[in-house]
């Protein structure tokens, strides 16, 4: 059984990350068939979300991609964050501590590099939009307070939750991600602003610091 069929009638969790990037690929190279194809991209980057992160321009210099597989990939990224996005606009990220974190981890959790976001919520704790405030290294993103305060002023947000990825595949927080957090209730708590939550996300794995019992309290 082919891994479309097996996606079909198993469904995705049956199928390897190498099986459902040949199902979008649809076909693979002369010579070389999409599960080959497939399994060659992704050792060659280091994992999905390597290629994934690729410009257009560059994933057209790859033997075997064309425009249509090309497309085909980022429409199957770009679906995959709406979905995401759509199911967390009709629910309350202040109840529903999955729904933030699965949109988070569709947005950052297969990012090469660290991020950091805030999901901006309005009086209801339903989102308003979510920004990445800071790119860093592989594993570290240098966050300034001050523009995620201006970021959320912006936004007129009554609450925030935070957000950012760890690339090393593990989601507990660091120390300094503490600290982060504690300043940021602090910060943001003097103009009125509450902050939620603190999500860290790795692949489809997420620590909330809320769910933990580790929110600092606002004062």
């Amino acid at each position: 059984m082919d891994p479309r069929e097996r996606l079909l009638s198993r469904g995705a969790q049956a199928l390897s990350t190498a099986e459902l990037l040949s199902v979008c690929l649809r076909t693979g190279a002369p010579g070389v068939p999409a599960l080959q194809l497939a399994q060659a991209l992704l050792w060659e980057f280091g994992g999905l979300g390597p290629l994934l992160e690729l410009p257009p321009a560059r994933l057209l210099t790859l033997a075997g991609l064309g425009p249509a597989k090309v497309a085909a990939l980022h429409a199957s990224v770009a679906l995959a964050e709406r979905r995401a996005t759509e199911a967390l606009a009709h629910t309350s990220a202040l109840t529903d501590v999955r729904a933030a974190a699965t949109f988070l981890a569709a947005v950052l959790g297969h990012r090469p590099r660290e991020l950091f976001g805030c999901l901006m919520l309005d009086v209801r704790h339903r989102s308003l939009g979510f920004e990445v405030l800071f790119s860093g290294s592989v594993d570290r993103a240098a966050v300034s307070p001050r523009e995620v305060l201006k970021s959320a002023l912006t936004y007129n947000a009554a609450s925030v939750i935070l957000a950012h990825n760890h690339p090393s595949g593990v989601c507990e927080p660091s120390v300094s991600d503490q600290r982060l957090t504690e300043r940021l209730v602090v910060l943001l708590g003097e103009v009125d602003v509450r902050v939620l939550d603190h999500i860290v996300v790795a692949g489809n794995d997420y620590f909330s610091f809320a769910e933990r019992g580790l929110m600092p309290a606002s004062g």
